[in-house]
């Protein structure tokens, strides 16, 4: 029986051998947890054993227990590169559509757009839809695959011109005559211009020119777009009227809504609306305090950013950003309870209880921090006092069958 004793013993050194070369060998994994190998004594029971007499039958695992304890976060230049600060698994679907669930934070894009790890595991969103107002909203009982866009993003004509200037009051109306097919710089006091898109993206130059009148406190103002007058209302130019004070009492609200035009080249009518309402007329220089327009030409992507909710972001050259989704993370009641299954992934079981699906910073779920990876939680300095321990305890078992084999041999000599 010492021998049976012993090599449980032996058996119980080795696994804990195995753990702790396991442990060592993924020291630098991303995303890897160590673990450590639990024993329990064994006992024979019978109806006529008593307690009190029996001398143990040796040692099992009971089992490997996983530590998901936090590893620390080094960073990268990848913005793709992931990484939870807290609780919380990243959500992957395999090729068979099974989904895993990961704390390695490595990614990229595959010819299709899709983000994905080494294995060509899909990492998973929730998708993102556009609320009243224009606001950002996400689908948090849905998964999806986080796809960036392969095709260039779509322009988006100017609708709209935000313009705050001031008009020198102390100015006189001009002596030449203003002419809105060809404007002399004697005939106007002021112009600024600015670039605006059409559906379909091409830009164009729309000008404004401000003439004094006759009348004080008011300016006739003249809108051009690639040299051709645009007209509101009818009307060559719109009439600015500001009070005593300075400020601008018509239009109403500062708002000229020009009537619709169509520059060359095939494209929709324009439709461009000024918003002038922060203009004013005070006795110092022609100041442009602003001047600002809602179109942009088609952009190809140019990035990728996700902050620390996990919302991602898809960057274009021409300065616009998109709403892919939001990288989702999976909680467990029982982490130790996953079923590691390599790759640094691990699966749903009956003892991890079931995945509740969540949000970054929501509940238990940690933050995500992007350009960044989690490094293993392994320690080389413990892994390898535990290695000295279980090569002594293999060592020592060893002996215990020696030992048993000399008396047994001792016995066999009796004469």
């Amino acid at each position: 029986m010492s021998f049976q004793i012993a090599l449980s013993g032996l058996n119980a050194a080795s696994t804990d051998l195995e753990v702790t070369g396991n442990n060592i060998a993924n020291s630098s994994t991303n995303g890897f947890k160590e673990s450590r190998a639990e024993y329990a004594d064994v006992y024979a029971s019978s109806l006529q054993d008593l307690s009190s007499n029996s001398s143990g039958r040796g040692v099992k695992v009971s089992r490997v227990a996983q530590q998901f304890s936090q590893g620390s976060v080094d960073f990268t230049s990848n913005n793709l590169d992931l990484a939870v600060n807290g609780e919380g698994f990243f959500v992957l679907e395999d090729k068979n559509g099974s989904l895993k669930y990961t704390r390695a934070g490595a990614y990229s894009a595959d010819r299709n757009g899709n983000v994905v790890n080494a294995a060509g595991d899909k990492l998973q969103v929730y998708p993102a839809v556009t609320g009243p107002g224009g606001s950002t909203a996400f689908t948090t009982g849905v998964l999806q695959d986080l796809q960036l866009p392969l095709v260039s993003n779509a322009p988006s004509a100017t609708a709209n011109v935000e313009a705050s200037l001031n008009l020198n009051a102390n100015d006189t109306q001009p002596l030449v005559a203003f002419n809105p097919s060809a404007p002399d710089p004697a005939s106007y006091n002021y112009s600024t211009s600015l670039t605006v898109y059409d559906s379909q993206g091409s830009t164009h130059t729309a000008t404004m020119y401000f003439v004094k009148t006759a009348t004080p406190n008011q300016w006739d103002a003249y809108f051009n777009v690639d040299g051709t007058n645009v007209t509101a209302g009818g009307s060559p130019s719109t009439t600015l009227t500001f009070d005593t004070s300075g400020a601008l009492t018509s239009p109403a609200g500062g708002n000229i809504t020009l009537d619709p035009f169509t520059p060359a080249g095939g494209v929709a009518p324009m439709n461009l609306t000024w918003d002038l309402g922060g203009s004013t007329q005070f006795g110092a220089g022609f100041a442009v305090n602003d001047l600002d327009q809602n179109g942009f030409a088609t952009g190809r992507l140019n990035g990728v950013d996700i902050n620390d909710e996990g919302v991602v972001f898809a960057r274009y050259t021409n300065g616009e950003s998109t709403v892919m989704g939001k990288v989702a993370l999976a909680g467990f009641n029982n982490p130790q309870g996953l079923r590691p299954i390599g790759q640094s992934n691990w699966v749903e079981t009956f003892s991890s209880g079931t995945v509740r699906f969540g949000e970054a910073g929501t509940g238990n779920l940690g933050l995500m921090q992007s350009g960044a990876l989690e490094s293993s939680n392994v320690d080389i300095a413990t892994e390898l006092v535990d290695l000295i321990i279980a090569q002594r305890n293999f060592q020592a078992n060893a002996k215990v069958i020696s030992t048993a084999d000399q008396v047994t041999q001792a016995v066999i000599n009796i004469r």
